[in-house]
């Protein structure tokens, strides 16, 4: 093997990395999260450093015109190549593509079937999903469309999109017992169950189903939201209530509320949803 090989295998190994690279990235990191612009006193503080090792980092990234800085005022702002970059990344962003680790993780390490569903022509439809490590017989596969009141994905749809949206599935998709909604639901219910899906979701973070539309099985969804804010994928945890308490503030709720938070920031969205607004 020659030395370059190995010194290639070497730093693969390593995973070396350059640190200075690091710190300045903490300073883009900190311009990232501010509302306005930022003093250079502000700014280093915000990202650990003493501001005369902050600067000369400033000037370079100025240089590169990922940030720029205000003639008058003297504070620092994001540039436009960081612009570009974020616009970038937006349009390479797969929803499903981003969230499928995350998904096999959660199966993993609760050992719950996990599934993956977006918005459909038909309204909440399976797109992805993991079995349980112990046996669970459910109706459940790619392709399926899910019911908007019936089911925890539909309710964790139902809590975020707008209303005209949900009462088009409601009226040409599957109803609450899986049925045409319309046909088998006085309006006064299903606005009743809409509203309830809503609250929950506002207090909570969460769709839930307990112990329907299958008796004995439980189940947690949340949405995804994109950097529009709006929901990209919902991704449910389920299993028999044996395994899968129903309690809003279970192992199982907490996992899928982080697991939703973190395709959301993956995804340029806000993070774990804000509960009681």
């Amino acid at each position: 093997m020659s030395r370059q090989d190995k010194d290639g295998d070497d730093e693969e190994r390593g995973q070396r990395a350059v640190q200075s690279v690091e710190v300045g990235g903490r300073l883009l990191l900190a311009l990232s999260r501010s509302p306005g612009p930022m003093s250079l006193k502000d700014l280093a503080a915000q990202a650990g450093l003493p501001a005369s090792r902050a600067h000369p980092y400033l000037v370079s990234f100025g240089r590169l015109r990922l940030i720029e800085q205000d003639t008058v005022s003297g504070r620092y702002a994001l540039g436009a190549a960081a612009l570009q970059l974020g616009l970038a990344c937006l349009h390479q962003l797969d929803p499903l593509r981003t969230a499928q680790p995350v998904a096999e993780e959660l199966a993993r390490s609760t050992g719950h079937a996990v599934a993956l569903a977006v918005w459909g022509n038909l309204g909440p439809t399976v797109v992805r999903l993991h079995e349980a490590r112990q046996p669970l017989h459910v109706a459940m596969r790619v392709g399926t469309v899910m019911s908007v009141l019936g089911t925890a994905t539909g309710r964790a749809f139902a809590g975020v999109l707008p209303p005209e949206r949900v009462h088009e599935a409601l009226v040409f998709g599957v109803g609450p017992l899986g049925e045409r909604a319309a046909a088998v639901a006085p309006a006064a219910e299903v606005e009743a169950e809409l509203a309830t899906a809503r609250r929950e979701m506002a207090e909570h973070g969460l769709g839930r189903a307990n112990g329907r539309p299958i008796p004995g099985v439980n189940a947690f969804s949340a949405p995804a939201l994109d950097h529009e804010g709006q929901p990209a994928i919902v991704i449910t945890a389920l299993d028999h209530q044996d395994r899968l308490s129903a309690d809003w503030d279970s192992v199982a709720a907490r996992a899928v509320r982080a697991a939703a938070a973190e395709i959301s920031a993956r995804l340029g969205g806000p993070g774990e949803r804000a509960r009681g607004g």
